[in-house]
């Protein structure tokens, strides 16, 4: 079983990414298939007139303040604009996708925030009105149906509330509950950079493996969103997936070069 995750970030190719896929499913290969849509998500925002906007935890990860219009927005790009999309071009590619969100069939469900701490400007505050969580449980009865009946599950956030509302979640930690849930061999994370950069943005510097054992004294070395990432990293092999590799979504390529051990292979 193979879980791949592909970023929203500008400059990832999902055209490439779904000719991947469509060659590994004709070949055999069951997978699931996570997306995010973060870019076209700003896009889309900016042009209704609520332009997004990014907070920093006290713990100093990144993630996007989810009020309820951004909410809304994210729901018709995510579910509707890409997932859809997605669905489209691998059934031209001969696969039977499905696309659903962490809503449908309570696919993907967790606590909602109730507060959100953060740093802003020096200062710590708390945001009372986001609706962000945390993926705790999949469905994955709902998810053995479809692959065992051979569809191919196009799985996007946002996921479903224990209170039964929508939040966002961060798509790369809910492949890594998605590729543990169904015990996955290998979670592959794709994005705009080759992999875990030494000292970033110098592409030169990636790393190329990392142990388990070792895996945190290469966080430090994470920026931005690839803290997220490595985070998702490590709740994967925690949870029983044997390796996670980190790779360049901009590639002709992405997911055979992953494969190939383009990337930082992590295991």
């Amino acid at each position: 079983m193979l879980v791949i995750k592909a970023g929203g970030s500008e400059g990832i190719s999902l055209e490439a990414v779904c000719a991947d896929v469509a060659e590994l499913v004709h070949k055999g290969q069951q997978l699931v298939l996570v997306h995010g849509g973060s870019n076209e998500t700003n896009i889309i925002a900016e042009k209704l007139g609520h332009p997004p906007r990014f907070v920093t935890s006290v713990s100093g990860y990144q993630s996007r303040r989810t009020d309820r219009e951004t909410l809304a927005i994210f729901e018709m790009v995510y579910c509707g604009k890409i997932n859809k999309s997605i669905v489209e071009q691998l059934q031209a590619l001969g696969v039977n996708a499905v696309g659903l969100s962490g809503l449908d069939g309570r696919l993907l469900e967790g606590p909602r925030k109730r507060s959100l701490r953060i740093v802003e400007g020096g200062r710590r505050m708390v945001l009372h009105d986001d609706y962000t969580g945390k993926v705790k449980k999949v469905n994955v009865n709902l998810l053995r149906l479809l692959l065992d009946n051979g569809y191919l599950p196009v799985i996007t956030p946002p996921a479903i509330s224990n209170e039964h509302e929508a939040i966002n979640v961060d798509g790369d930690r809910a492949a890594a509950r998605i590729a543990s849930a169904l015990n996955a061999e290998l979670l592959i994370i794709l994005s705009n950079v080759p992999g875990l950069l030494r000292s970033f943005p110098d592409e030169t510097t990636l790393i190329h493996r990392i142990d388990k054992a070792g895996i945190e004294e290469f966080v430090s070395h994470a920026q931005g969103r690839m803290r997220i990432k490595m985070l998702a990293a490590t709740e994967a092999l925690q949870d029983g997936v044997k390796r996670v590799i980190l790779s360049d979504g901009r590639v002709r390529h992405p997911v055979r070069a992953a494969l190939a051990g383009k990337g930082t292979l992590i295991e």
